[in-house]
């Protein structure tokens, strides 16, 4: 079976890592021939995801397509899908995710909880909503990775709003975030990982270090399985999602946001799951059982981001002290260039204990720093 994947980034790369199980030829288009997952794929094409002829023509080669990232042009996915060309996602789905704008009206169509929001077409709109403030403003479309985010508590702030079609979000007083995949094939069969726990940079609006299983409650656990498998069940569509989701301090459940593909909240599923998120994914696009989702142990990840004030070519300060610590993994993406908060690889750490965990995460935070040449 041949097979496409539109981006070659860090995900893009783990996900070809998986696919050497399995007998499948990989193509992957990226606008960078130096990308990820440009060396581990069978076919390398170089073009932009974004063009539709580009999309088309190499959709055209295959016989089923995936994504590791939404910015794709989903109307040359919608062509090749009329011409029986599989998609995982579809592009329905990457259609209705891609757009916060879509994703939040989704969620309201379908009764699935999400905070309060408004929709705003310009900056200056944000002063006709003073009286929903605090607020988070997410532009519609575009953004990534942290970008596309800000937190609008008063009037003064009204200034570092979107002059674009946004959202603006009701902030959530929560407790934790949390993160929990789900795949499902063509079959309409689903496979739960435990949800995860995640810690925020402040600052970067980036994933700092995650801890899973995630220390919530049964009834905690029951509510966010119930929302992020209303809101795949919604999608219908196959494919692997990434739903995250508020908890507030009373133990309530909503949904934050969600990702139709493999996901930063799943990497640790390499090391610490029986199956891991990507070799999920191939199952689903080969037709093969869904795996088993069971955590082998508890674990925590790392992400590995560019040192504040560092650019150019990557050096990696404190990779010995880490590699020489046990139950330790650590993954880097490849990425000759480093700038401030790149994400330029991530460390995986398994234990029983959360305060082992913690300590180590926040120790490797600390030796491991990617830095530049001088």
């Amino acid at each position: 079976m041949k097979v496409g994947i539109l981006g070659g980034g860090q995900l893009g790369r783990m996900l070809l890592q998986a696919a050497a199980n399995y007998v499948v030829e990989t193509y992957v288009l990226e606008n960078d021939e130096h990308c990820p997952a440009a060396h581990l794929c069978h076919h390398f094409v170089k073009g932009d995801i974004k063009d539709f002829d580009t999309v088309y023509n190499f959709g055209k080669m295959v016989d089923a397509l995936t994504i590791e990232i939404e910015a794709v042009n989903v109307e040359a996915l919608e062509q090749l899908e009329k011409e029986g060309i599989k998609m995982f996602p579809k592009p329905s789905a990457i259609k209705t995710i891609r757009n916060k704008i879509i994703q939040k009206q989704f969620y309201k169509e379908h009764e699935i909880p999400s905070p309060p929001f408004t929709i705003t077409q310009n900056k200056n709109e944000l002063t006709n909503h003073l009286s929903f403030l605090p607020a988070v403003h997410k532009i519609g479309q575009g953004g990534y990775d942290g970008k596309g985010v800000q937190i609008i508590k008063t009037k003064e702030d009204i200034s570092k709003g979107f002059d674009a079609p946004s959202v603006l979000e009701k902030m959530v007083n929560t407790d934790k975030e949390i993160a929990i995949i789900i795949a499902t094939n063509e079959r309409g069969e689903t496979a739960i990982y435990p949800p995860v726990e995640m810690v925020f940079d402040p600052v970067l609006n980036l994933l700092d270090y995650q801890i899973a299983p995630a220390r919530i409650s049964q009834n905690v656990l029951w509510k966010t399985e119930a929302i992020a498998l209303k809101v795949v069940k919604s999608l219908q569509s196959p494919g692997l999602f990434a739903i995250e989701l508020f908890v507030d301090k009373n133990g309530e459940v909503c949904v934050n946001e969600t990702a139709p593909r493999v996901h930063n909240s799943g990497h640790h599923t390499i090391e610490a799951s029986y199956c891991s998120q990507y070799d999920m994914l191939w199952r689903v696009i080969l037709g093969y059982p869904l795996g088993n989702t069971a955590n082998i142990t508890c674990s925590s990840i790392v992400n590995l981001l560019g040192a504040p004030g560092y650019s150019g070519n990557a050096v990696y300060e404190g990779l010995n002290e880490v590699l020489k610590m046990d139950t330790v993994f650590v993954h880097l993406y490849g990425k000759a260039q480093t700038k401030p908060g790149r994400k330029m690889g991530h460390v995986t750490i398994l234990g029983k204990e959360t305060a082992d965990l913690t300590y180590k995460a926040n120790k490797i935070k600390s030796l491991l720093q990617v830095k530049s040449e001088q």
